[in-house]
């Protein structure tokens, strides 16, 4: 049914894979779409309470597709893109399923957003987490903004976003960005042994907590995400993004030139 994730049910239980091992499950335009697809699929299925989010292969996900971004035969269309973006966004914090975030090796980007905008994070020692958009000259998207601030709040997560600093599961539980660390190997095991834990508990009234507490901030993150979109498309024009990128390819520094 879907090309780039895999999504399983195990009686209340769901387990949402993104399979894009070749390419550390980056982020393309057809990945965006189908987890936008999932998670809409799952606002309306009253069967699952609990979801664990995981990647396949060595990482959980690097993020937004660069190759793809700069292909000259298949031009990513920045404003289709973003639409599918705050789809997943706005689905996955309005679900009624408590989620749970399992991240091995790298969650960075617009993986990063995702894993942010989960209830419950569990990551390995050595994973390599980072809202790392400043690197190639764009704005967090994915709700990052909002997702980031709920954790840590607005003068955190400027640093954040500003530095673009890569951190591993110890650094990112001090700043309070994630629940909890195992060591490398054991993100879906603990994943599932919480998974286990709600299920055996009063899960009804906790996922009604969620939704009165999501609920406030819901125009909120509209918001967020509608400016995020503009940002960003503005940002795909500058010389800055296109020096970040070419940077990142040519696997050397970026000179930016404020531009």
């Amino acid at each position: 049914m879907y090309k780039t994730v895999e999504l399983v049910k195990e009686g209340r239980l769901a387990r949402l894979t993104l399979n894009r091992p070749e390419s550390m499950n980056a982020m393309d335009d057809v990945m965006m779409k189908e987890l936008a697809d999932v998670f809409e699929s799952l606002k309306s299925d009253v069967t699952v309470q609990v979801l664990i989010i995981q990647g396949a292969g060595r990482t959980f996900s690097a993020g937004g597709d660069i190759k793809k971004m700069i292909d000259p035969n298949n031009p990513l269309d920045i404003g289709k893109v973003m639409v599918c973006v705050s789809r997943l966004a706005k689905a996955l914090y309005t679900l009624p399923q408590i989620t749970i975030a399992a991240v091995h090796g790298a969650a960075a980007g617009l993986g990063f957003s995702l894993v942010l905008g989960c209830d419950y994070i569990i990551a390995e020692e050595n994973s390599k987490l980072a809202m790392n958009f400043i690197g190639i000259g764009l704005v967090p998207d994915g709700g990052g903004h909002f997702f980031l601030k709920e954790r840590v709040g607005v003068p955190q997560a400027k640093q954040l976003i500003w530095s673009g600093k890569v951190m591993n599961g110890h650094e990112a539980l001090a700043k309070g960005l994630i629940d909890g660390v195992v060591a490398d190997g054991q993100s879906v095991v603990h994943a599932e042994a919480y998974a286990t834990k709600l299920l055996a508990a009063p899960i009804t009234s906790m996922i009604a907590s969620k939704n009165i507490l999501h609920e406030q901030k819901k125009a909120e993150l509209e918001n967020v995400l509608k400016m995020e979109n503009e940002a960003q498309v503005a940002m795909r024009k500058t010389g800055d993004h296109l020096e970040g990128i070419q940077a990142f390819v040519q696997k050397r520094k970026p000179e930016f030139k404020g531009n």
